[in-house]
């Protein structure tokens, strides 16, 4: 059987990494692959990875709906906007017409993220919770955030605009499951935790995970801890290593098998946790070799502080710890069925924050007036 296969944020930092990837991965099967774009620039950066560029306005549910069946495009990979799911249903229910059309097996992989199981989120973090345990879809669904609602678009520095209301991550993820089952769209949920590592895309290639402590710190002149305990751990994975269960998911469909997919369509790419404080300290270390902050201790966060971190985050101030604190015991167990395998262990992230830092100042997210000034110090 032959897959057309369409992967959206092909500009990103995940997508742009992905498409390389898949480059050189060896797929079979493949019939045509196509990269969604915006832009004529970046129709011909596609082109590098041998993508045919698809030129879609992802708000427009009828030139969806044309595209996929015009291109019998019957697996999608989705990399944009974690925190909605109204363009992933014009999606979805694209694909659902051409499976009638065509009587074939149709895919939807959506990229949410490991805050949908944090306790921001209103997941329990007294346990583990694995990634393909029973009852996972129906846990996640009761989920209800700790945080305030707020219905606001804020800026996320160097990323994109987005809701930051977790329960609308949630929402998300389930009603990307329940239409897909409801349509006969074999749908699954990726989740991404704290990558690390540069992008290897035509694009962005800086996460945007630890952005906000590096430039949080730079307004500080100090590294600041969010969390209100020393035990506060979070998912982690490199990037190719997150890519390449990105491509195993891609290549169990193409084998025409079932890597699990629906309500037991989560996937955590992650090689373990790692704790906060290790991860402040590793940036903290890197950014006072660089003489950018003031010492390389991590501190606390008063009121005052956290206003001043608020305004350099462009975020109200009760939104700043859950861009870089929290407590996430998601735990990845999926992915080895399917025989993948990540090459970094967790504390790789802290040999490679030196390097990280390099690239935050080196692009547009650490290229502000204030980087360039060295600090508030």
């Amino acid at each position: 059987m032959q897959y057309n296969v369409l992967i959206t944020g092909g500009s990103g930092y995940l997508g742009g990494t992905l498409l390389h990837r898949l480059k050189s991965a060896g797929l079979h099967n493949i019939d045509k692959l196509f990269a969604l774009v915006r832009t004529s620039a970046q129709a011909e950066a596609v082109g590098q990875y041998s993508a045919e560029p698809l030129v879609l306005d992802i708000k427009d549910e009828a030139a969806i709906h044309d595209s996929i069946l015009k291109h019998k495009i019957n697996v999608v990979f989705s990399l944009f906007d974690a925190y909605a799911s109204t363009s992933q249903e014009y999606f979805i229910k694209a694909l659902g017409d051409l499976k009638k059309t065509t009587g074939r097996d149709v895919h939807f992989l959506h990229t949410s993220g490991a805050k949908s199981f944090s306790d921001d989120a209103g997941a329990p973090v007294d346990r583990p919770i694995f990634d393909d345990e029973a009852g996972l879809f129906e846990s996640h669904k009761t989920q209800r955030s700790s945080l305030p609602a707020f219905q606001q678009v804020i800026v996320l520095p160097y990323y994109c605009l987005l809701d930051l209301t977790l329960r609308k991550l949630v929402d998300a993820n389930v009603s990307i499951v329940e239409l897909s089952e409801s349509l006969g769209v074999r749908s699954y949920v990726f989740c991404p935790c704290m990558v690390y590592g540069k992008g290897e895309g035509f694009g962005n290639q800086v996460s945007i995970q630890t952005v906000a402590i590096v430039n949080t710190a730079l307004a500080t002149g100090r590294v600041r801890n969010l969390n209100d305990s020393d035990d506060a751990s979070w998912p982690v994975c490199h990037v190719v290593d997150n890519t390449t269960l990105y491509i195993k998911i891609l290549e169990t469909i193409l084998s025409s098998e079932d890597p699990g997919h629906g309500r037991n369509g989560f996937f955590l790419a992650a090689s373990g946790r790692v704790l906060w404080k290790d991860v402040y300290a590793s940036i903290g270390t890197a950014l006072f070799k660089r003489g950018l902050i003031e010492d390389e201790k991590v501190y606390p966060a008063d009121d005052d502080i956290i206003s001043t971190m608020a305004k350099t985050l462009n975020s109200p101030k009760e939104m700043v710890a859950p861009q870089f604190s929290g407590k996430c015991h998601f735990t990845a167990r999926h992915g080895s069925k399917i025989h993948w395998k990540p090459l970094f262990p967790p504390e790789h992230i802290y040999e490679a924050m030196n390097e990280e830092v390099d690239l935050i100042l080196a692009s547009d997210a650490g290229n502000s007036e204030r980087t360039k000034r060295g600090g508030a110090f």
